[in-house]
């Protein structure tokens, strides 16, 4: 892992505008003109390097951002998405067909649950929904007809941490594609440099940055990329989930500042978990000791990344949570909102929201209790005066 920076990497592309802008020119327009009726059909066909046909097909600001993602992941190449969920769904239905079988983390966005629960079995395509931090468990679960192992690199809400080499090993074994979302632990972990055959981001996120707009990617290889674009039979070229090329220009110069961001949401978190552990509050962050995955994360990430900017704490009750999110809220510690990665602090009870497609018996199983509040941890400048405004916040409702 220290051998391979992703943040070198994004540094190291350099792209001139058509007029030698610093930045690379923008394609606004939904379709290409053409010198030749031959160069269109070749162009349709793939086999025009450069040439552009229909936005839904592949844009300029699209295989830009594409590109400078799969030189993030070190992947050969990758396909950008209109948003996470429009990534996730056309890599599974590309890689499953009818009859076929998942094996998927039991703690995922709940999006991403809904989908292999509630949708797919229309499709005649089952999940079995395990345990991922336990190997045996998960390689038991497999069958003749499973064709995918999912999981995401650090879970959605819980924090479980994926030994995504580990999982590998059994992929490969069974013959099976290994899809991992890597949307909580961009630059902090290469998933495909462990054994992933697909990564998948929101970049509505960490990666973009600004929570003003949603977005998603896959990168994986060449081969597996040209199959979801492929015209006639690939999910993402037929389901349409294009992504505009003025956002993907934006979120590709958000991009270049990644690595800083992510320094600085990583130093806030642990800075924050360490003093909520420390004041007796149940907290979960895989950089405490605490973490039942601890060491196996410490020796997936690089270092420099830290342990990435997502906390949660148990203050007890569904009840307690909500006021102490409106209290913070009130006090310009953050906003009371779904989604992560924003340079403000963001915080929600997952239970009653991201994870609400859940069933709550199956919530209760797998720990998802009333009141866990997830923290996506922003970009303070001062740190402990946020610390000590929160710990004020907990004080004045009797949680500390």
């Amino acid at each position: 892992m220290m051998k391979f920076n992703p943040a070198d990497k994004i540094q190291d592309l350099q792209y001139f505008g058509e007029f030698g802008g610093v930045n690379p020119s923008i394609s606004d327009s939904s379709t290409y003109t053409f010198l030749s009726a031959k160069t269109m059909f070749d162009t349709f066909e793939g086999n025009a390097e450069g040439c552009y046909l229909y936005s839904r097909h592949s844009s300029p600001s699209n295989l830009y951002l594409g590109q400078a993602l799969a030189a993030m992941e070190g992947t050969e190449t990758a396909n950008v998405a209109a948003s996470g969920m429009g990534a996730i769904t056309p890599v599974l239905l590309q890689l499953c067909a009818a009859g076929d079988h998942i094996v998927s983390s039991r703690t995922i966005y709940g999006g991403t649950y809904a989908f292999m629960k509630n949708f797919l079995p229309k499709l005649n395509i089952n999940t079995a929904f395990v345990d991922i931090t336990k190997l045996d468990v998960v390689e038991a679960a497999i069958t003749p007809n499973t064709k995918v192992l999912y999981c995401e690199t650090v879970s959605n809400p819980l924090l479980e941490v994926a030994d995504i080499e580990g999982l590998a090993k059994i992929a490969k074994k069974h013959n099976l594609k290994l899809v991992v979302d890597n949307t909580f632990s961009p630059l902090s972990v290469a998933p495909a440099k462990m054994g992933a055959d697909v990564v998948i981001h929101s970049l509505t996120k960490f990666i973009n940055g600004s929570s003003d707009t949603v977005g998603g990617v896959t990168c994986g290889t060449q081969e597996f990329i040209d199959q979801l674009r492929n015209v006639n039979d690939g999910a993402s070229m037929l389901l349409g989930p294009t992504m505009d090329s003025l956002r993907a220009a934006s979120v590709l110069k958000n991009l270049r500042t990644l690595h800083i961001r992510i320094k600085q949401h990583s130093h806030n978190a642990m800075y924050l978990a360490e003093r909520f552990e420390q004041d007796g509050l149940k907290t979960v962050y895989p950089g405490l000791a605490s973490h039942p995955s601890h060491e196996l994360y410490k020796n997936m990430i690089n270092p420099e990344y830290g342990f990435g900017g997502m906390l949660t704490i148990d203050v007890g009750t569904l009840d307690k949570a909500n006021e102490l999110m409106e209290l913070m809220q009130h006090r310009n510690l953050g906003y009371l909102a779904v989604s992560l990665g924003f340079y403000k602090t963001l915080f929600s009870a997952p239970g009653s929201s991201t994870s609400s497609e859940i069933p709550l018996e199956e919530q209760k199983e797998m720990g998802l209790t009333d009141g866990l509040i997830r923290f996506s941890i922003g970009l303070d400048n001062d740190i402990e005066r946020t610390y000590n405004m929160m710990k004020d916040c907990m004080k004045e409702l009797g949680i500390l």
